[in-house]
């Protein structure tokens, strides 16, 4: 694989560029996370209110359809962009960022469309592991089984691409907005990847609680890092996802058990169980993170002191992140306070946690900045 390579040293004279609109396919990748999206949540839900399920439902429609649709519009750039390449024609890196050679230039692929069909390719090899659990085991039990943490994670590569897609358009204004969203997609799909370590919540801290702090401060600062005010928008954007999921959820649920006249649980509360994962304080954690970030920016602060800032911002936010959790909890299930030694030690490793999403994130903001096309861009 050649990062370097952007598809116009294959033939001797470059022409003109492809006439492919960025926006188009970019869009249907969007759709595509947003499907899966609807399709888990929904599916959670289901296992939440209903019960078990195979592996032929409707909400399985969905994520898989999401992979799908992932995939073949991700490849299909791919075979634009490499076709256009050969034939000498510029491959703009609006469409999808900077090309990437691939299999010794045979093909030239878009960083974003790339990252995005692998994350494809990966879930519908999870699928096929899925689909041989429930042959073995019938249904599921559980959410956190591993090929659906296998599909998650694939689905996190895919989104991640999505990402990178839209930021490549940063100097336009649906680039910019598609990038933030697509990161408050991102941000509310992680809290359900963060299920994968809830068996190490043996001891008096809740690892759950501390990689979801991990993975709201290391997404709201990339936002930050993308665009100034960016981790408020993404937080914005994120508590709305959250709001229409909350009444979603149940309703999808119980909409289909009676399409297909199954029974709900008894005395079940209706309780959304994927938006429940997503932390109440987005909002204000984005808002602390963009002032606090703010004084990066040259000029502000010395150039010591800024190199620290993002670590102590994530801190700060992973700690509120974590310390807020039992609030949550006793909010939506009436449930009792946590022990204080548990509260303690999970906000101390959300703190932790959160200092090195902090770290992280700045750099994951200034990378997204590079993928955009080479014009002057707002800051």
């Amino acid at each position: 694989m050649d990062l370097t390579a952007n598809g116009r040293g294959l033939t001797a004279v470059a022409t003109a560029p492809i006439t492919i609109r960025p926006w188009l396919p970019a869009s249907i990748l969007f759709a595509a996370s947003l499907t899966f999206a609807i399709g888990s949540t929904w599916d959670i839900q289901w296992h939440s209110d209903v019960g078990p399920d195979t592996f032929f439902t409707l909400p399985h429609l969905f994520i898989y359809a999401s992979a799908a649709v992932a995939g073949f519009v991700s490849l299909a750039v791919i075979l634009v962009t490499s076709s256009a390449g050969r034939a000498g024609r510029r491959v703009d890196s609006a469409l999808g960022g900077p090309g990437i050679g691939v299999f010794g230039r045979t093909f030239t692929a878009p960083l974003g469309y790339m990252v995005a069909a692998l994350g494809a390719a990966s879930f519908l090899l999870f699928g096929l592991w899925d689909l041989w659990w429930h042959s073995l085991y019938g249904f599921d039990a559980v959410i956190d089984s591993p090929p659906h943490i296998g599909l998650f994670l694939s689905s996190t590569v895919t989104s991640v691409g999505t990402v990178i897609v839209f930021a490549a358009v940063r100097d336009r204004r649906w680039g910019r907005l598609g990038a933030l969203f697509s990161l408050a997609h991102l941000l509310t799909s992680s809290t359900v990847t963060a299920l994968a370590v809830q068996r190490l919540s043996t001891g008096t801290v809740r690892w759950t609680v501390a990689v979801t702090a991990f993975m709201v401060i290391l997404l709201l600062v990339v936002g930050a890092g993308f665009l100034r005010g960016g981790a408020t928008i993404v937080a914005v954007a994120g508590s709305a996802i959250q709001a229409v999921f909350w009444w979603f959820a149940p309703w999808a649920a119980r909409t289909y058990a009676d399409a297909v006249g199954l029974p709900m649980r008894e005395h079940i509360r209706a309780i959304p169980a994927t938006p429940a994962l997503i932390p109440f304080c987005l909002i204000p954690v984005g808002l602390v993170i963009d002032a606090l970030l703010r004084r990066t920016e040259p000029g502000t602060v010395a150039a010591g002191a800024a190199r620290f800032l993002p670590a102590l911002t994530g801190a700060l936010g992973g700690a509120i992140v974590a310390g807020f959790a039992p609030v949550q909890n006793i909010l939506i299930y009436d449930s009792h306070l946590s022990p204080a030694a548990t509260i303690i030690a999970t906000t101390v490793a959300g703190a932790a946690l959160g200092a090195l999403g902090g770290l992280l994130g700045q750099r994951f903001g200034a990378m997204l900045r590079l993928t955009a096309s080479p014009t002057e861009v707002p800051a």
